[in-house]
């Protein structure tokens, strides 16, 4: 299974490479089905893997001019703030069982199904947007004004705690709220969403750090490996496929791990 783990690893770092996203999607199931991580320490390992891994693919994006970094750096501040106290000190202060009746509900159990939840949201807006009348991709590039600010500030706070709790680098809601609030095309939502999961799950890890995250070896060191062979290979890809596609792409995908999550935990 650990060989599985690491070539899925390679899939993972490039699904994050070609899309902006869904890295964490990947990872924390990997983690947790193909490794034998517990969740709740999966969502730290995450963190760490998932970070580097679209810091070294925003570089790409960068130099290619596609990474606006004023809105970026709006959306990360805000997050970065909510990811660091979330890992440093809700995570750890939430109970092992939440309930024990009328059934037991364990805080592993909540984070997969609260994450599969998310999932299943985002993917609806992004589908419903994809085949809508207009396109997210078809309209034109606009300056944000004071209400969408507000928004992208407050969404920046929601994506952190989520990203605090669930170690998911938040593509899946960071992208959704770029394009739909900032009318960002696709392909320059892809650059800012590697760019912002890269600074707030990198500082985000260093809150497990703090809160004391034993860090197993030399698992971590070869997922690192492995997802950066999955991004590099994921620059040629990427190269190839339009914005509309990549956003219909970005949504089944999340739709079909979310499904796959939910029927897991609860079935």
């Amino acid at each position: 299974m650990l060989v599985l783990g690491y070539l899925a690893a390679v899939l993972m770092g490039m699904v994050l490479g070609v899309i902006g996203g869904g890295g964490s999607i990947l990872t924390v199931p990997i983690l947790v089905y193909l490794m034998d991580v517990t969740p709740d320490v999966a969502t730290g390992y995450s963190l760490l893997i998932v970070g580097a891994t679209a810091a070294f693919g925003a570089v790409r994006y960068f130099r290619e001019g596609l990474v606006d970094v004023k809105a970026s750096i709006m959306f990360a501040i805000p997050s970065i703030i909510a990811v660091y106290l979330s890992r440093a000190y809700l995570m750890p202060s939430i109970p092992d069982v939440l309930t024990t009746a009328p059934i037991e509900i364990t805080k592993n159990l909540a984070i997969m199904v609260l994450f599969a939840t998310l999932m299943l949201v985002s993917a609806a807006m992004m589908l419903k947007k994809a085949y809508g009348k207009s396109a997210i991709t078809a309209a034109p590039p606009s300056e944000p004004t004071s209400p969408k600010i507000a928004l992208i500030v407050i969404e920046g706070a929601v994506v952190g705690i989520v990203t605090g709790i669930l170690g998911a680098g938040g593509g899946f809601l960071i992208i959704p709220a770029l394009v739909l609030f900032l009318g960002m095309p696709m392909k320059n939502a892809v650059g800012a969403s590697l760019f912002i999961i890269g600074l707030k799950s990198l500082l985000g890890f260093v809150g497990d750090l703090q809160s004391g995250i034993e860090l197993e070896m030399p698992l971590l060191p070869l997922m690192l490996v492995a997802t950066f062979i999955g991004m590099a290979v994921s620059t040629k890809i990427a190269e190839k496929l339009d914005g509309a596609a990549l956003q219909k792409f970005f949504a089944l995908f999340t739709l079909v791990i979310a499904v796959f999550i939910m029927s897991k935990e609860l079935m």
